[in-house]
């Protein structure tokens, strides 16, 4: 597959971090993009010989300031386009990996640069733009 300027695809690992609230309900947790502040889950790229689930465990952090138990198969992908800044179009897969939250820190790298909100997959699944993503978030079960 490729990108509209004839590019591979490039791949990119995300999170979807989970937890039980009090009454046993399962929650995911949602973030806003820096830019225009939709809601996502957690996403970067990889960095040189890390481990795709490890990738997406360290995004958990430097977003939303989680940490948890990552498994090591993901749930699934999907895919976007995203507008680098030279305005070229390239898109993007992600692997999803669920994250069950352990601990949630009151400080992390990008607290001041995004909004987060704990809710149910199926709410979650209908604030988000990707249908793909939608679908692997309404489809959630730990």
């Amino acid at each position: 597959m490729r990108d509209r300027d004839g590019e591979n695809p490039r791949e990119q690992f995300a999170a979807l971090p989970w937890r039980r609230a009090e009454d046993g309900r399962v929650e995911v947790l949602l973030i806003t993009s820096r830019e225009t502040r939709r809601w996502i889950i957690p996403k970067g790229w990889g960095k040189p010989d890390e481990a795709p689930a490890a990738a997406a465990a360290r995004e958990a952090f430097e977003e939303t300031g989680v940490k948890g138990v990552v498994g090591d198969t993901p749930l699934g992908d999907y895919r976007y386009d995203k507008l680098l800044k030279d305005g070229r179009v390239q898109q993007v897969t992600v692997g999803v990996y669920a994250l069950e939250t352990t601990r949630e820190r009151k400080s992390w790298p990008e607290k001041d640069l995004r909004e987060k909100m704990w809710v149910a997959p199926d709410i979650a699944a209908g604030l988000v733009d990707e249908p793909e993503l939608q679908a692997l978030i309404a489809a959630f079960a730990p």
